[in-house]
């Protein structure tokens, strides 16, 4: 067993935990060593009718929880499926079922496979978008999803390392065929990712370096945007100085604009890198545009961010932020 793995691990001995299991090598590996750590666990699998073995896969994993004593809840996906956005329309099922068991069973946190070789195949995609600070810095090691904390116990560990434990002790897995088809980016990565080794000399260890240093420095600039949010924010309204924008950094600027139109408009995300650099064009001079559910509006020096629909008058100046 890893021990970054068992170091990282033990930081939730005596909690309640719940474990995805999707009956990949990854999460089942997972679920085995949580078992041997002596963890409280209770495994999740989520069966979303879309593919011919998904009752084979929900039965081994039913069977597996049962030959480990594992309490375990399978969740059915039913009703329409849409024909756009499907992988994502599952994702979201996905966690909502989950999330939404462990608050009403008070479990303490999520835990899911995504392990070092995902981290890396992430910060590359993240790379080849044009991504900045918060799309290379990839997965966090927690978060929250719908108010539950989401963990990622494996960040550290190699999918080879999981597999050879597996195979090692006859552990059987599930290999989801869409992980071998190189149309999708994701796996064109992973079945070219060596040759940055191979020509460049650029390894995973050096990758996942520039990972972790990434993250420390989004934890820092976060810490400066919960700030500045909460000293524009006064009841889903903004009203502060054109100087209090553009003398921040470019990519605290960015990222400032990206939250603050998050809080107000709703959004699940921020908008997109492009889309706030638009905006941060339009607001050097006056201006109006819509952006993320929220009304934007530049007069003179003070910039106003209200819901989408809402008045966009300014008030009266004591309002106006300055740094």
């Amino acid at each position: 067993m890893n021990q970054k793995f068992l170091d990282y691990i033990h930081n939730f001995k005596g909690k309640k935990l719940a474990i995805a299991v999707s009956g990949g090598v990854d999460s089942v590996c997972l679920l085995h060593w949580c078992k041997l750590a002596g963890m409280d666990i209770t495994a999740l699998h989520v069966n979303h009718g879309l593919r011919a073995a998904a009752d084979i896969e929900s039965k081994y994993v039913g069977d597996l929880c049962k030959s480990l004593d594992i309490p375990y809840h399978i969740f059915y996906w039913d009703g329409k499926k849409p024909s756009v956005g499907l992988e994502s329309a599952a994702r979201e099922a996905r966690y909502k079922m989950m999330t939404d068991f462990c608050r009403e069973n008070n479990i303490y946190a999520l835990l899911v496979a995504h392990q070092a070789d995902d981290q890396i195949e992430t910060f590359l995609m993240n790379l080849g978008r044009g991504s900045g600070i918060y799309g290379l810095a990839a997965m966090r090691r927690e978060t929250y999803i719908s108010g539950v904390r989401v963990v990622r116990p494996l960040l550290d560990v190699y999918r080879n390392e999981l597999k050879k434990y597996c195979d090692e002790h006859n552990i059987k897995y599930f290999i989801d065929e869409m992980n071998m088809d190189p149309q999708y980016t994701r796996v064109k990565i992973r079945q070219n990712r060596h040759l940055l080794n191979d020509k460049l000399g650029i390894s995973d260890a050096r990758i996942l370096l520039a990972i972790q240093n990434l993250g420390r420095l989004r934890d820092e600039i976060e810490g400066n945007i919960d700030v500045l949010i909460k000293s524009v924010l006064n009841n889903r309204r903004a009203v502060f100085a054109d100087v209090f924008l553009f003398d921040l950094s470019p990519d605290l600027r960015l990222k400032f604009l990206g939250t603050l139109i998050q809080t107000i408009g709703g959004d699940k995300y921020p908008p997109r890198l492009n889309s706030l650099a638009t905006a941060l064009s339009k607001l050097q001079s006056d201006c109006k545009f819509t952006l993320g559910h929220c009304t934007i509006r530049r007069l003179k020096n003070q910039i106003l961010v209200v819901p989408e629909g809402e008045k966009t008058t300014f008030r009266k100046r004591r309002h106006e932020k300055h740094i």
